[in-house]
């Protein structure tokens, strides 16, 4: 299939209007409120993205902020270890996945079982049984429970010198533990079928049915999809998705489609979601970059003309638009870039530098600076 024989070009107005709906970004409470907002953005989305950087509000209560603008970090912890319609596994990073969507990753749990990843290393089978007796006998824990390690060194800058930390990081990609609770960055595990109140984990899909996941997943979060998009950072699945995007054209379930202005760029789009109309809604959105929309940059780039720089590992005199910029999406437009912190202790949002990226006139920057009261108070859970 190349692009120049079978693909439409699109208009790149066009791609943007696709992918900010199926973003959910053009509709100002598109999962509605209260704790069931939570559960239905992250089934929607597909996953999001953990990280551990809280110079702002962690980047997962970030993400359902910009879609949810009533969220409250409660709603995330009721999904998570309440209604238990959530859990944490590995996409590309560490995310919340909908629990619907676990036997898709039974087939890499198992994998860590057969071959332990060399990254997190190797853990004694007996240091894991012992674990796993611990856990049945004394119930759900966290590394802080754990008094009688002796410590080791750190092998690499992101280890711990908790032996047990890697026993119950090992576990936690066997599919042996859950993260049954999160307190910022502090995991309580609990055994998977307990904590899920399972007889017996779910099977593991076929290879095929995890293909078809991925690119269901995409389709339904991006609307219009490219193989890098779909595997972003898996490059092994893209095989047997690039087939089934093959079958899928032939039944005309899939139309191939490039931006007008990158006909080497093979992207592929539903019929439905090529028809459907865009009302603009000139929402004002603060941008983790770490969204969906931000996260895979090159993609970001075509689409919008904008190129993210994540500089919180960049030499403060190098950086150019600040140690952790957040892209301002104005309607369809990335329009500037904020470097912003919370200070707690004194109650306040501090804008460290502002950095426009389009000629905005006041109207925008007035609308901007009313998103930022609305960001100010999440951040201090006002």
């Amino acid at each position: 299939m190349t692009a120049t024989s079978k693909s439409h070009a699109i208009d790149p107005a066009h791609a943007r209007h696709i992918w900010l709906h199926a973003q959910r970004l053009d509709t100002p409470a598109p999962f509605g409120d209260g704790p069931a907002a939570t559960s239905l953005a992250i089934a929607h989305l597909g996953y999001v993205q953990i990280d551990t950087i809280n110079v702002i509000e962690r980047c997962h209560h970030h993400i359902l902020q910009t879609r949810i603008p009533d969220y409250r970090r409660a709603h995330l912890a009721q999904a998570q270890s309440v209604d238990k319609s959530v859990f944490e596994y590995w996409t590309h990073a560490l995310a919340y996945v909908p629990v619907a969507d676990f036997h898709y990753f039974v087939p890499a749990m198992k994998s860590y079982r057969a071959a332990p990843s060399r990254w997190f290393g190797a853990a004694a089978p007996q240091d894991v049984r012992k674990m796993v007796l611990r856990i049945q006998r004394d119930g759900p824990l966290s590394i802080r429970d754990i008094g009688d390690d002796v410590l080791v060194d750190k092998d690499h800058p992101w280890a711990s010198k908790k032996p047990s930390k890697r026993v119950l990081e090992i576990m936690f990609y066997q599919g042996l533990v859950a993260i049954s609770r999160r307190a910022g960055m502090v995991k309580t595990y609990d055994l998977m079928e307990r904590h899920f109140g399972w007889d017996r984990a779910p099977r593991a899909a076929t290879d095929r049915q995890v293909s078809q996941y991925l690119l269901e997943r995409a389709l339904r979060s991006q609307g219009i999809v490219s193989l890098e998009s779909i595997c972003h950072l898996d490059a092994p699945s893209k095989g047997a998705v690039k087939a089934l995007i093959e079958s899928q054209v032939r039944r005309k379930a899939l139309v191939p489609v490039h931006l007008a202005y990158a006909p080497k760029a093979q992207h592929w789009v539903t019929p439905e979601a090529l028809e459907t109309p865009y009302e603009p809604a000139g929402l004002v959105h603060i941008l983790s970059p770490f969204d969906p929309l931000v996260i895979q940059r090159r993609r970001l780039a075509a689409f919008f003309g904008y190129e993210h720089l994540f500089e919180a590992y960049v030499p403060a005199a190098k950086r150019r638009l600040g140690y952790f910029a957040l892209p301002v999406l104005v309607g369809e437009r990335v329009v500037a870039a904020l470097d912003l912190k919370t200070d707690r202790a004194a109650g306040k949002l501090l804008i460290r530098r502002w950095t426009w990226l389009v000629d905005a006139d006041a109207g925008t920057k007035a609308a901007i600076e009313t998103a930022l009261g609305r960001f100010e108070a999440f951040q201090l859970g006002r």
